[in-house]
């Protein structure tokens, strides 16, 4: 057998209280994309800030190439030519795209002038190089998330990569944009590129990686080709036990109506929008990316101000609607992009749980710590929230479990009706399975629940009823078991289906 370009060997590390990764071995060939999966907890990520040199091991060594590679810091990794693109991308939007590829190690002419010509025309080389249109001139900000995302990755092949560690790349990108990214990492492999592809998402580990390893609980547990594994077999190595079927039995809707909006108009996001949720129902609002979707949800969280039409909650028809009326009437927003819009990711547990009703547990202006720990351990509880004490940094915790923890901050408003957006982006298939019966459970005790989602199984599986959004209008709405995926996509795309 020929030697594998990477390999982390019996890689350990511990942080107080928790062993985050008990003796993890991992090989990957040059030319190779290995796909690494596991629920969140499982140490993907620290096994690979460990490569990444943004954390050192306990114990263990990294050899690339045949040589023992010693990595103390993110220096030391580009210098053994190993580059992580983040889930969050890491450019900086003031700077263009020259001057973010370059960030670090710009070319100089004599006296120290930057030499922003050389600049400009090694980025053109390399963006040529992997077919992107994009001008090195422009500034990043300008860009499309995809755009941004190929930028990084030119980035990091310009430091020389010969290891690319990618950890959810698709969570931002649509259908074309990741056949995109997936034709570019095939040209990369055949440049003999090393590749780490961390994903939630199956269907994608099966579309583009040669072979895949699955962790649990800090250790590898199995690692095989692709071409032998199936999604049960990963599902259940991923998890520790069967999922039999992930989406809970639903209980039928009330026939109250609690949130109508008639012919609600924000220009040029949201035109005419009208639908009504009933008393414990769960209603699916599906679409393509830019449909309007999130920007219906901001308007009836008051977030955005309604240009036409009316809302009415609770038989209450809403004027000069904003956020603090929104969460005193019991209306919750979770957020798609629950790290920038939704947690304080420095506070507490504690801190983010109580922040949208502070007034529950004050008195006189002064929080009581007795009351509001009485008040929010029950919910930690109740919700499983996965964290060593109500103390925590939440920034510390899981995609789920942080997930979990902006629900919490919810029901201790007393929401009766909660906006989940992209409820488990970035979320593993255990975690999942939790949120989804949370909300089921939610709509059984008579709480409205809109799901706003990309994914068309999450949308069937959880929904009574369906609203398909499309350039900012609904382009159709189907009751629960007469919608199919190939329906729910012609609907957002505006085609026939062919019969």
């Amino acid at each position: 057998m020929t030697q594998p370009f990477l390999e982390l060997r019996n890689i350990s590390k511990s942080f107080p209280g928790v062993k985050a990764l008990d003796g993890v071995s991992l090989e990957v060939e040059a030319g190779e994309c290995h796909a690494l999966v596991g629920e969140n907890g499982a140490g993907k990520s620290t096994l690979m800030k460990i490569l990444a040199g943004a954390l050192t091991p306990d114990a263990g060594e990294i050899y690339i190439g045949g040589k023992r590679a010693e990595i103390a810091s993110p220096l030391d990794a580009r210098r053994w030519g190993v580059s992580m693109i983040y889930q969050e991308l890491n450019l900086l939007p003031e700077l263009t795209v020259a001057e973010n590829i370059f960030l670090g190690r710009e070319p100089n002419l004599p006296l120290g002038v930057l030499n922003r010509k050389k600049m400009v025309a090694e980025s053109r080389r390399w963006l040529d190089r992997l077919h992107q249109e994009i001008d090195p001139r422009r500034v990043t900000r300008e860009l499309s998330l995809a755009e941004q995302q190929m930028v990084e990755i030119v980035k990091a092949l310009a430091l020389e990569a010969r290891v690319m560690i990618m950890d959810e790349p698709s969570s931002i990108l649509t259908d074309r944009e990741l056949d995109e990214l997936f034709n570019l990492m095939s040209r990369l492999k055949s440049d003999g590129l090393a590749m780490i592809y961390i994903s939630h998402r199956l269907e994608e580990i099966f579309r583009v990686s040669d072979r895949v390893t699955v962790m649990r609980d800090g250790r590898t547990i199995s690692t095989r080709p692709i071409s032998g594994a199936s999604h049960t077999d990963l599902v259940r190595e991923m998890v520790g036990r069967e999922l039999a079927n992930v989406f809970p039995v639903r209980k039928p809707s009330r026939d109250e109506v609690v949130l109508e909006l008639k012919a609600v108009t924000r220009m040029p996001r949201v035109r005419g929008v009208s639908i009504k949720i009933r008393r414990g129902e769960i209603v699916g609002l599906s679409g393509l990316v830019g449909a309007g979707r999130t920007d219906l949800a901001r308007l009836i969280f008051g977030a955005d101000p309604i240009e036409q039409g009316e809302m009415i909650f609770a038989g209450e028809v809403l004027t000069r609607h904003q956020p603090h009326g929104a969460i005193r009437r019991g209306i919750g927003l979770l957020t798609e992009d629950r790290k920038s819009q939704g947690l304080l990711l420095n506070m507490t547990v504690r801190g983010n749980v109580t922040l949208a009703n502070l007034a529950r547990i004050s008195r006189a202006g002064f929080v009581s710590r007795r009351k509001e720990k009485e008040c929010i351990a029950p919910l930690v509880a109740g919700l499983r929230i996965k964290t060593p004490s109500l103390e925590q940094s939440i920034g510390s915790l899981s995609g789920g479990n942080q997930q979990k923890a902006v629900l919490a901050r919810w029901l201790f408003t007393e929401s009766r009706f909660l906006i989940f957006d992209e409820p488990t982006r970035g979320i593993d298939v255990g975690a999942k399975a939790e949120i989804y019966q949370l909300i089921v459970d939610l709509a059984a005790e008579g709480k409205s629940i809109l799901v706003i989602s990309s994914e068309l199984p999450e949308i069937l599986g959880l929904c009574h009823r369906i609203y398909v959004m499309r350039d900012g209008e609904i382009a159709g709405e189907f009751e629960e078991g007469h919608a199919t995926q190939e329906s729910l996509l012609a609907a957002a795309m505006g085609v026939a289906i062919p019969r």
